[in-house]
This record gives C-alpha cells, structure tokens and sequence, in this order.
C-alpha cells in the first residue's frame, strides 16, 4: 500500500464518487470546546464512504475478470458499494450478508441488484462461505478492508481532507475516523502522512468492539469476544485486518471508544446541528469528538460521518434522546 495507488484510485473514481464537503456547526464547536469539522461520507453514492472502495477495487480488475462478476461479504455498507458499483459497471454481484443486519440494508442490497445470500454471523464464517462461493461460480472476492485497492479507494477521502483542511487553514488536528476492520482509517492516515503529516488519525470504536484500540494497545491483532450485539453494526468486525492494522499501528494515534447511547446522541447531533443522518457506527466519530475532549488534543478535531444507513425506527430512537 501507498500513496500512489491512492492517487490513482482518485482518478478512477473521478466523475463516479461524490466529493462530499467538510462541514461545521457552532454548536458542535461549543460543545466539543473546540471547533469540529465534519466530513460527512454518508452522503456519498449509496449513503456511505464503502462505495469508493468499491469503485476502486472493480475498476482496477482486469475487464475479463471483472465480467465474471464480483463477491462481497458485509453487513450492508460494503455490500451496498459493491452492488451498486457492480452494476454500474454491467457485471453480476453476489453479496454475503449476516441476517441481523438492518432490513433497510439488506433490502437496498438487491435493490441495487445484487443477489443476496444470508448467514448467521454468531456460527458461521462470512469469509468460508464467501471463498466457497467464489470458487463454485468464478467471481472475484472483494473483500470489505484488508483489500489494497479497496483501502486505496477509502484513502481518497484522507486525499479531500488534507484538501480540505488546509483551505481553512487547519493544518494540525486529530482526525477521528469510525472504525471497524481499519480501512477507511489506513486509507485516510496514508493520504494525510503525504499530504497533511500535521493531521494525526485517531480509530474510534463502540464498547465491547474495541479490537483496534486493544491491538495499538498491546501491539498485536485483538479480537473481539462476540461479532454482534450492538447497534453500531456497520463497524462490527471480528479484528483488525493483516493488511490495516500494520498502517494503523504506524501511523495513528490511540484509539478512542464510545458508548450506545453516546452513539444515538451523536445521530441526533448530527441531524439537529448539520442536517444529515448518520446511522450509529457512522457517527461513532463524531460521539468521541463531544465525549471524550479531553482526549484530544488542539484548537481542531476533524470527525469522519461514515455512512447514514439508517433504520426508520432506529433514527426515531435517536431522535428521542433530544427530548
């Protein structure tokens, strides 16, 4: 992995990916103690960051692999990107789903015009079946975060917050980015350590899922003792990646951990105060951003929104701690 193939990544996502903006709310600034920049990748194609990589990794194979069509496994962010980018490209996607994944997620999926297949994330292995499919009908594994291109695709953001960053003069801060298997936070960390070095990338997790903050913690790859239970099922995974988590322990600072219900405030949050919806593992950022300031450090702290895939009634929920 380099910056390279992160440059070339942004070319191949030209006039496919949105550049999506870096937002700011006074009273974010107020009640962080300090002034949030938001970068809200749920407004990206498919409603979160996944869809660069996605785009990366299909428009980098070779046209007559690609025309075989792809595979994915995930709980609906990357499945959404690969489906879409998939089908934007003409070829067939299958999809490896866990079945306590959001309705919403699910149903978007083949919406989009993959076909879906279901498992039980607590007794079955998404990465065995995803293999045995490959293997039985010819299609290329694509997988969620320890990818190269994949992970070059998630560093096109870090490429637009360097960008970003540096037209409001903001040059030294903490970027804290929603974390679950590390791609999008290598991917950032990666294109800020050539683009912006003062810019230090921070992992953020939810409680009882922290296997990245425990793996800078002890230096080696952690796992969680369970796969699911928590609502922040978009950043989920079982440790951190082979390929992630060597550019994560390098290049990013400690990682921070946040709670449920800290998560549905930040929903909540980030509706009240930007008018965007944020599902509550895209918002797990911006949750560490407001509760944990002592944390952080400097007069900045930019947050990643990395996906509003949200249930109707979960958003509902959210909303509620407002009152």
């Amino acid at each position: 992995m380099n910056i390279d193939m992160i440059r070339a990544a942004a070319g191949r996502l030209e006039g496919h990916a949105r550049r999506t903006p870096l937002l700011s709310s006074p009273f974010l600034d107020a009640a962080a103690g300090r002034r949030v920049w938001v970068k809200p990748e749920c407004l990206q194609r498919t409603g979160s960051f996944k869809f660069r990589g996605a785009w990366s990794a299909l428009s980098a194979l070779d046209p007559e692999v690609r025309a075989r069509g792809v595979i994915a496994f995930s709980s609906g962010t990357h499945a959404q990107g690969v489906a879409h980018a998939a089908t934007l490209h003409g070829v067939p996607s299958v999809i490896v789903m866990p079945g306590d994944a959001p309705a919403l997620k699910i149903a978007n999926t083949r919406a989009l015009g993959a076909e879906v297949v279901l498992y039980d994330r607590s007794a079955e292995s998404r990465e065995e079946i995803g293999a045995a499919l490959a293997e039985e009908c010819g299609l290329t594994l694509i997988r969620p975060y320890d990818e190269p291109q994949v992970i070059a695709g998630q560093g096109t953001t870090g490429l637009e917050i360097a960008a970003q960053a540096a037209e409001v003069g903001v040059r030294e801060a903490d970027v804290l980015v929603c974390c679950g298997g590390g791609g999008l936070t290598a991917g950032i960390a990666l294109a800020l350590e050539a683009d912006a070095p003062g810019l230090r990338v921070r992992p953020v997790e939810p409680e009882g899922f922290d296997d990245m903050a425990r793996s800078l913690q002890s230096g080696r790859i952690e796992r969680n003792n369970a796969t699911s239970g928590n609502i922040c099922d978009a950043i989920l995974t079982p440790c951190p990646g082979d390929i992630t988590f060597p550019i994560i322990r390098r290049l990013c600072g400690a990682g921070l951990v946040v709670s449920e219900d800290e998560a549905l405030m930040a929903v909540a949050q980030a509706f009240l105060r930007l008018k965007v919806v944020a599902e509550p593992g895209g918002a797990v950022a911006l949750a560490a951003a407001l509760c944990r300031q002592d944390a952080i450090e400097g007069a900045d702290v930019i947050v990643t929104i990395s996906g509003g895939n949200v249930d109707p009634t979960l958003f509902a929920t959210a909303l509620d701690t407002l009152t």
